[in-house]
């Protein structure tokens, strides 16, 4: 199955999502923002200084009477007021523009914003490779850098709301990653892998089935999983890894991408609308399926599906 196509498709029958586009002021942020629009995904409103708004603009070739501008002083403000926008219903999305992502995400878990939840916010990459039978998300690769164990529940909760507004009603399969595949007290990753399991067994994470530790050729390896002799409901068939640490998540996103062929789809979760988190380095497939997610979610939220 073409899995690129039949997202984007499922969108077509939604309408363009309103989307706050946080201090877009260099020319490059267009490319994204115009793809997203001519496929009807987005509906944006750019928020940052007008003046350089419109200089951007110009300098991408676009036209200012295509676009809603809200002028604010600097990229701050910009922040802050995509934040109040979104808090208060007028936007359904937020999306990066030419400002620090730090910045961008200390807005959204501010207490005065209003986007926050009783969840940590966290990163999810959908990756779509040819190596691999089916989609899958890896979490958290570019927001939490050494989340604890309370952090990492919150975490995979995220991906599983994520997961399950995509691909459900059926339950998610996912890795705990760490670079064994057995409980060892000097590695922390893999005491994390099992409590986290165990609080599945208890109801404390729900709507999913939880196996780990596990490494990531068993994760994804069925073969790999029987040479160990590792019987699970996950090894082998992962829709979901969870990487120890931001780095391991980073790499592991990475080399999928640029040495794997991957298309990747970067979406911050856990607050009360999706963040979508661009890069100047993202193709276009990249942008476009990172503003489907986003158009997902936001279905997802209305009918019920997602908190």
């Amino acid at each position: 199955m073409d899995h690129y196509s039949e997202l984007l498709g499922r969108c077509a029958q939604l309408p363009p999502l309103r989307t706050a586009v946080v201090h877009p002021v260099q020319h490059t942020v267009f490319e994204a923002v115009r793809e997203a629009m001519e496929q009807h995904l987005i509906a944006p409103v750019l928020i940052g200084p007008a003046a350089k708004i419109r200089a951007a603009l110009a300098q991408a070739g676009e036209r200012e009477s295509d676009y809603e501008i809200v002028d604010t002083e600097h990229s701050h403000a910009a922040a802050a007021k995509a934040a109040e926008m979104a808090a208060s219903g007028v936007v359904g999305a937020v999306m990066k523009g030419s400002l620090h992502s730090g910045e961008l995400l200390a807005a959204v878990v501010a207490p005065e914003g209003g986007l926050g939840t009783e969840r940590r916010i966290s990163h999810a990459f959908m990756m779509l490779t040819p190596d691999y039978p089916r989609p899958f998300l890896i979490t958290d690769a570019a927001v939490n850098i050494a989340p604890d164990l309370t952090g990492k529940a919150d975490i995979v909760r995220n991906a599983v709301g994520l997961w399950r507004v995509l691909w459900g009603p059926a339950l998610p399969r996912v890795a705990i990653l760490a670079a064994v595949e057995t409980v060892n007290p000097k590695m922390q990753a893999t005491l994390d892998a099992a409590a986290l399991c165990k609080m599945a067994d208890r109801g404390q994470i729900a709507q999913a089935v939880l196996d780990g530790p596990l490494a990531f050729d068993n994760a994804v390896s069925t073969r790999a999983a029987q040479e160990k002799g590792i019987v699970s409901p996950v090894a082998g068939q992962a829709d979901i890894l969870v990487v120890p640490d931001i780095e391991a998540g980073n790499m592991l996103a990475k080399q999928l991408i640029f040495l794997g062929g991957a298309d990747a789809a970067g979406i911050v979760l856990g607050a009360r609308v999706p963040v979508i988190l661009t890069s100047r380095a993202d193709s276009v497939r990249a942008r476009l399926l990172s503003c489907a997610l986003a158009v997902l979610m936001d279905e997802g939220r209305r009918r019920g599906t997602l908190k």
